[in-house]
């Protein structure tokens, strides 16, 4: 075969890989409570994502409820392991600074399940958004 087809072939399946046509579907759930200072914080933007190289593929996302709970479901098909992650976009704490707080966490390899539908999920328990986060940095779109 010549290296152009070879080329094509490559770029075809990576193609395919990121639109989701090829691979095998994984899921992952995560639940959990966001507090700022001891308050629940509710009407919270939480985000499920793939963690990828080039561009995170949005899983599920959803508002916490007016106590702080948030439960959120998701799957991608990907040849490789999916990288689960939830991106937190908040005020808590922040003054009149622009854009919002975001904090990434993810979520643990042994919480991602083969299907479409996730057999555990993934209690990342009570989260004290006041505090400082490592990693933590401001978004203004709430792309990635």
């Amino acid at each position: 075969i010549s290296e152009m087809l070879q080329l094509l072939i490559v770029s075809s399946l990576l193609s395919f890989s990121s639109a989701g046509l090829i691979g095998f579907p994984q899921s992952a759930a995560v639940r959990g409570i966001l507090m700022c200072n001891d308050k629940p914080a509710g009407h919270v933007l939480v985000k499920l994502y793939d963690d990828d190289s080039d561009l995170d593929d949005l899983m599920d996302s959803g508002e916490t409820s007016s106590d702080g709970h948030f439960h959120l479901s998701g799957s991608e098909r990907e040849v490789t392991s999916i990288e689960p992650k939830i991106n937190i976009y908040h005020d808590c704490d922040d003054g009149i600074m622009p854009c919002q707080r975001r904090i990434t966490i993810f979520i643990p390899k042994k919480y991602i399940s083969s299907g479409s539908t996730p057999d555990k999920v993934y209690d990342a328990g009570v989260i004290q958004l006041a505090g400082k986060y490592a990693g933590e940095t401001r978004d203004c779109l709430h792309r990635h």
